[in-house]
């Protein structure tokens, strides 16, 4: 677009450019790659895979359950644990499964702070993998 300069009575280039049609441009690519990258990502080879029976775990692989019911008791599986042995009778089962996993189930009206005190527990007997279970059909009683 030319201007005319009002002292010498010429025209003059404006030296700015329209950038509107680039963007434009930029935001149906954008729109287009994300709308197409996902469905890359589905793509799949069909396998035959071979039928095999299932094997069960053993003993050293299977987690820890412990869990904590309403009135605060401790178990770990099925056995109740005595107050102030916990982590005692965790370092015993760390020492002979170095690689155990823990699955705490508390009971969801149980304060936060006991449970994080439990993890602390077996945070400290030198067992790393750690897990809360929680319900996976999602309904709870109290809504946040």
């Amino acid at each position: 677009m030319a201007g005319i300069n009002p002292q010498r009575g010429t025209s003059t280039a404006l030296a700015e450019i329209n950038v509107t049609p680039l963007v434009d441009v930029m935001l149906v690519l954008l729109i287009i790659f994300m709308v197409s990258a996902p469905l890359m990502n589905q793509q799949g080879v069909q396998v035959d895979l071979p039928k095999t029976s299932a094997q069960t775990l053993n003993d050293a692989e299977r987690p820890l359950i412990l869990t904590i019911n309403k009135s605060r008791q401790i178990l770990i599986g099925e056995k109740v644990v005595e107050q102030g042995t916990l982590r005692a009778r965790l370092e015993a089962i760390a020492s002979a499964r170095p690689n155990v996993e823990v699955f705490i189930h508390a009971d969801q009206t149980l304060p936060y702070g006991l449970i994080a005190q439990v993890m602390a527990e077996v945070k400290r007997s030198k067992i790393h993998r750690v897990g809360l279970v929680t319900d996976p059909s999602g309904e709870s009683r109290t809504r946040l």
